[in-house]
């Protein structure tokens, strides 16, 4: 092992956590700097006010409007295609689709083009309330936003982009042996 902490541009990003008990002591952990916890905080802020909007109104949870949102967006999905589109458990999307098709707000099909898959989509009464559920959510993001400047919010979007690439190629390979 190298004890030169000088970084060169040409290390593989990926071996600088390759062992990380050497690098971190549990005790170094300051949870409220910890990026995965920050960012988890944050979501679940956000997502708790904006589901205060909806939640009583038209009777839905957090992963219920996260599977309409993606049925909103995109038609004919699979259960599968809607835990990869939201990196939500495969339990959490179940019992969403659950309650979502007895409240008559998705629907579930044959796709014609393959028999032996089922695939979702918003129904019109889903698609009303979705309709009506994304101004009120867009108000909450411009708000949210709306602390930040132009290039603060350019900036975001582009280190986010980065992040959810990383955080991908780690489901990809894997993150630690």
């Amino acid at each position: 092992m190298t004890t030169d902490n000088t970084r060169s541009d040409s290390v593989d990003p990926a071996s600088a956590i390759a062992d990380p008990i050497d690098a971190v002591r549990p005790d170094d952990l300051r949870l409220e700097k910890f990026l995965p916890y920050r960012l988890s905080v944050l979501s679940n802020r956000v997502s708790n006010a904006i589901a205060d909007a909806y939640s009583a109104r038209f009777d839905l949870t957090i992963p219920a409007w996260r599977v309409m949102a993606i049925l909103g967006r995109f038609s004919n999905l699979s259960a599968a295609d809607l835990v990869e589109q939201t990196a939500m458990d495969k339990v959490a999307i179940s019992r969403a689709v659950s309650i979502l098709i007895k409240n008559d707000y998705i629907t579930r099909s044959e796709d014609l083009a393959d028999r032996r898959r089922q695939v979702l989509n918003l129904s019109e009464l889903g698609r009303d309330v979705y309709e009506r559920i994304v101004p009120l959510a867009q108000q909450y993001e411009n708000d949210l936003m709306g602390s930040l400047s132009t290039d603060e919010r350019q900036q975001l979007d582009s280190i986010i982009e980065k992040l959810m690439a990383r955080a991908q190629d780690w489901a990809n390979r894997g993150l630690i042996d």
